[in-house]
C-alpha cells in the first residue's frame, strides 16, 4: 500500500487528539471535563479538515493517519 502524504497540521491534530485521549484515560483526573472538551474540539477539527474531501478512500486514510501519528508520538517519546 502506498503511503499517504498528509498535511502537517492534520498529523499534528491527530497527535494532539491521541495525547488528549491518553491523558483522559489516566485514572483520577481532576481536569477530565477540560480534557473531554478538548477531545471533542480536536475530533471536530479532524473530521472537518478539507483534506478528507480530496482523498479517495477516507476510512483507510484515517486509519493510516492514526497509525502515523502514533508512530511519530512513540518516536518523539523515545
Amino acid at each position: 500500500m502506498d503511503t499517504i502524504d498528509f498535511p502537517n497540521d492534520l498529523v499534528q491534530t491527530q497527535a494532539a487528539w491521541n495525547a488528549t485521549y491518553n491523558a483522559l484515560a489516566a485514572p483520577y483526573r481532576r481536569d477530565s471535563t477540560a480534557l473531554r472538551r478538548r477531545l471533542l474540539l480536536l475530533s471536530v477539527r479532524l473530521w472537518r479538515q478539507p483534506y478528507w474531501e480530496t482523498t479517495r478512500s477516507a476510512p483507510a486514510a484515517r486509519t493510516e493517519l492514526r497509525q502515523l501519528a502514533r508512530a511519530r508520538g512513540a518516536a518523539q517519546a523515545a
